[in-house]
């Protein structure tokens, strides 16, 4: 086949169709005007199993400053689910779009570019970040696009996620795909080492230092795993919390200088009243849990940052275990929302309760650059065909997946291909 100096992608045959069958590659540029899409619609809200239905669709018009990318494979995140479910709030009440199509992560190569887009050309090939924003506001002109009254996060606060044939973003979203990795190993990283790498980093006077002690809840999953890893590069130390012990050597083998059993403690969910016989029983427990923290950090030495997300589960004893002046940082809250906490501890000890939320360009561009340059591995532990999106959902749902992060193919016709060559040879195989 001949090369196309323009795009680096060898010549290809392909008749030009206004649909094209899961896996089978349109001319390169050429956009068809429908696409295969997993829909969900507003009377269909449930679990994912019910709420995910294949849907054929329009495919997306791009604005001047948008781009179309041709979807290889497509992350798994808790965002599907709560999309699927309607929780904590519709997406439709949101982006008042008749459908809802989730994802939030993606590799892809670049198939139609907005006259006004610089930056990228047809062929490149590329992972995207989830922010959005409108770009015409103080805080995205020299102060944090995550504060930006416009910030929105693609395939959960939009409607045009990574769960279809294409997938319409920003061209801010779109940084280089690390080419040693798989399509799908490229797919399922972006949103939680990014969300992660802002909240160790990104809270001045509080990023993680060289040395420091952070906690890290929920080790084994997308989030913690990236955490440890993280740490690790800045030369802090990460002591992993897991609920399973078969997840111990798995949080060890991403480098956690210690791993700590919940399920050996009794100080889980919302905070007793203060001063009540059963506070001094939660105080006790929880002062053990403290204990088993210090059998790796070294007696009296509580960690410098706690990373949250599990939240009313967790939220009262990561309030008492981190240092005075240290900082607890919580992205989510997957075991509730109603979270308490002893304000004493708070406010005597001036500790910071900091909130986070994804990662602006730069922050998400630097961890990328980890991953490119092999300074972090993408954690992946299962891979979906494009037929069981919803049974990923599903296992997300149920805390059934195993531990890491979940992907699934779109256009990629197997798992194991790293270039545009070796998709059309597997479609023609």
């Amino acid at each position: 086949m001949a090369l196309d100096t323009e795009t680096g992608i060898a010549a290809y045959d392909a008749p030009e169709k206004d649909l094209y069958e899961i896996g089978e590659m349109p001319p390169l540029g050429h956009v068809p005007k429908k696409m295969y899409a997993w829909a969900i619609r507003r009377e269909r809200h449930g679990e994912p199993d019910k709420s995910f239905q294949v849907e054929v669709v329009d495919t997306w018009k791009i604005d001047s400053h948008e781009v179309l990318v041709l979807v290889m494979a497509a992350g798994v995140n808790y965002n599907g689910v709560w999309a699927g479910l309607g929780k904590p709030i519709s997406p439709f009440d949101v982006h008042k779009q008749d459908y809802h199509i989730a994802g939030s992560d993606a590799s892809g190569i670049v198939w139609a570019v907005g006259d006004k887009v610089k930056t990228w050309k047809v062929g490149d090939e590329v992972v995207i970040h989830c922010n959005q924003d409108d770009g015409d506001d103080e805080e995205c002109n020299g102060g944090d696009p995550m504060f930006s009254p416009t910030q929105r996060i693609w395939g959960y606060e939009t409607g045009d996620g990574s769960f279809a044939q294409f997938a319409r973003v920003q061209a801010q979203q779109l940084m280089e795909r690390p080419k040693h990795l798989t399509w799908e190993e490229s797919a399922c990283y972006t949103l939680t080492l990014a969300t992660a790498y802002r909240m160790l980093f990104g809270h001045h006077p509080h990023e993680l230092k060289p040395g420091q002690n952070v906690l890290v809840w929920g080790a084994s999953g997308g989030l913690g795993s990236y955490a440890i890893q993280l740490a690790n590069t800045a030369g802090a130390n990460a002591i992993g919390v897991i609920s399973d012990e078969s997840k111990r050597q798995f949080v060890l083998d991403q480098g956690a200088k210690g791993v700590i059993n919940r399920k050996d403690f009794n100080c889980w969910g919302q905070l007793p009243t203060v001063n009540s016989p059963e506070y001094f029983e939660w105080l006790k427990e929880a002062r053990k849990f403290g204990k088993a923290i210090w059998d790796i950090t070294g007696k009296g030495v509580n960690v410098d940052m706690v990373f949250e997300h599990p939240g009313e589960a967790t939220f009262p004893v990561s309030t008492l275990v981190v240092k005075k002046g240290g900082m607890v940082v919580i992205c989510a809250g997957t075991s509730g929302f109603n979270t308490t906490f002893d304000v004493r501890y708070m406010w005597m000890h001036q500790k910071r309760l900091q909130g986070s939320h994804f990662a602006h360009l730069k922050q998400a561009a630097a961890a990328n650059r980890l991953m490119v340059e092999r300074r972090l591995d993408p954690c992946m532990s299962e891979v979906f065909p494009w037929d069981e999106i919803p049974r990923a959902h599903m296992k997300m749902l149920r805390n059934e997946h195993k531990p890491g992060n979940m992907a699934v193919l779109v256009q990629a016709p197997k798992t194991g291909l790293r270039t545009v060559e070796d998709v059309l040879e597997a479609a023609r195989g």
